[in-house]
């Protein structure tokens, strides 16, 4: 079975998240889509606004849809940064007979060298580089061992981040069609984002 692995804080989860997901599971014939919300991110300057909980209850809520997206925990129950080689290693002896695939949005991956244990990551997954459309990627700017394990695929361009939702949302500005509604009304009932 072919996993794309798709992490991050999803502080929240929109629909930039889920297209990028889609994007790369057809275009490289992924199985399924494993949404895999962080604890302690290494390469985020300031840590989650939402907590843990509610970060991963939007996942589910936003994913409920779509038969080969799954939500898990894994890196909200263990302690300290949450490193991706840490991740996969576990999947991969929790789940033998998958074959990962780490989803990322072009602009990380100029900063997969920086990744911890980089080389092992790349022995152990394969990298899907998801582009927007004017975006450019150049994969002969990486180390080989990482070059030839990356697959570059373009989506329909959507200009929607997290940073963006939580602004709009704490100035009191609507979020609604950013994200789906069972997230947006999950935000709403919960109070997640506003002005503090």
């Amino acid at each position: 079975m072919k996993v794309g692995f798709m992490g991050g804080t999803f502080d929240p989860v929109h629909y930039g998240h889920l297209l990028a997901a889609e994007t790369a599971r057809e275009a490289c014939g992924l199985d399924e889509v494993w949404f895999v919300p962080s604890g302690h991110p290494p390469l985020k300057d300031h840590g989650p606004v939402a907590d843990g909980e509610a970060r991963l209850e939007m996942v589910y809520r936003a994913i409920d849809f779509q038969p080969y997206f799954r939500a898990m925990d894994l890196e909200l129950e263990r302690e300290g940064t949450s490193y991706t080689i840490d991740t996969i290693r576990a999947l991969t002896e929790l789940y033998p007979g998958r074959t990962f695939s780490i989803i990322i949005g072009a602009d990380r991956v100029n900063d997969l060298p920086q990744w911890h244990d980089i080389d092992a990551l790349a022995r152990m997954a394969s990298f899907i580089g998801v582009t927007r459309a004017g975006e450019t990627l150049d994969p002969d700017r990486l180390p080989a061992s990482i070059a030839d394990k990356l697959t570059v695929v373009e989506m329909p361009r959507i200009d929607i981040s997290s940073t963006a939702i939580r602004e709009r949302a704490a100035a009191g500005r609507s979020i609604r069609f950013l994200l789906p509604e069972k997230v947006h009304s999950f935000i709403r009932r919960n109070g997640l984002y506003d002005a503090r």
